[in-house]
Order: C-alpha cells, then sequence, then structure tokens
C-alpha cells in the first residue's frame, strides 16, 4: 500500500518525509506527533538539530577538500565557514524546535521539559526554602 493512505497510519517519517521535515519545514502526519515530540524535546534534541545543520554545510564544504593543497589551506578555506553554521545552529536551536513543536500544534514549552526534570531538586529546594513564588515567573524577576 502506498501514497497517503499508507502514510497517515505510520509513526516513522519516510526518507523524503524526514528531508522535507528537517530542511524544508515541512509538518508531519497527526500519525507522527509522538515521533516529533521525541524528535524535538526528547534525549538527544539539540545534538539532532545540530548534525541536521551540519550536514548541508558538510555537503557544500567537501568539494574543497579535493582541491590538492596542503591541510593549512583546506582548513583555512572550510573552518571559517563551518564555525558559524555550527555557532547559529545552537545559538537558534530552542527557537527553531519549538517554531516544529508550534508548527505540528504542539505545546512549545515541551522543549525545556528535560531541564525542568533535571533541575527540578533545585526548584523544590528552593520552595522548601523560601516559599513558593507568588506569581508567575516572568524575564523582569530576574
Amino acid at each position: 500500500m502506498t501514497g497517503p493512505v499508507a502514510a497517515a497510519g505510520r509513526t516513522k517519517p519516510s526518507l523524503w518525509q524526514l528531508i522535507g521535515y528537517c530542511y524544508f519545514s515541512r509538518r508531519l502526519p497527526d500519525s507522527m506527533l509522538d515521533w516529533v515530540r521525541n524528535d524535538l524535546a526528547g534525549p538527544g534534541a539539540t545534538r539532532r538539530v545540530m548534525i541536521r545543520v551540519f550536514i548541508p554545510a558538510f555537503v557544500i564544504l567537501s568539494p574543497f577538500w579535493l582541491i590538492p593543497t596542503t591541510l593549512y589551506v583546506h582548513l583555512s578555506m572550510t573552518v571559517p565557514i563551518l564555525i558559524p553554521f555550527v555557532y547559529f545552529s545552537h545559538a537558534l536551536n530552542k527557537i527553531w524546535r519549538r517554531h516544529m513543536l508550534r508548527l505540528h500544534g504542539l505545546d512549545p514549552a515541551l522543549v525545556d521539559e528535560i531541564s525542568r526534570q533535571k533541575n527540578a531538586h533545585i526548584h523544590q529546594a528552593y520552595i522548601d526554602k523560601y516559599g513558593p513564588r507568588d506569581g508567575p515567573a516572568s524575564s523582569s524577576d530576574i
């Protein structure tokens, strides 16, 4: 069985769906929402997004390594271009993941779920010592 009927029951994206999802912000079917949730908010999500940003940069820059020259010249041709890819993929990681969660109709706050679970004991210690906060936290409280 092929076509949209087969894709509707799938729980993991096909290669073409994955490429559209990763590089063209395409929405996956609702049957894959658990996969999307785990991909964007589960363990290793930051690493996966950074690798996905690195792959096109690597493909574009790899022909430079076919030019016969020294290692120093190869590095000076490719590393200054790769550094911004790595830097911006890290800096914009949460923003991109929140966008993709929102695109799929999921809660963008899921991006911080692992951090909240990891730091729950710190917040509980604060509450035990000082009591709960009076209202919702805002950036002006910091």
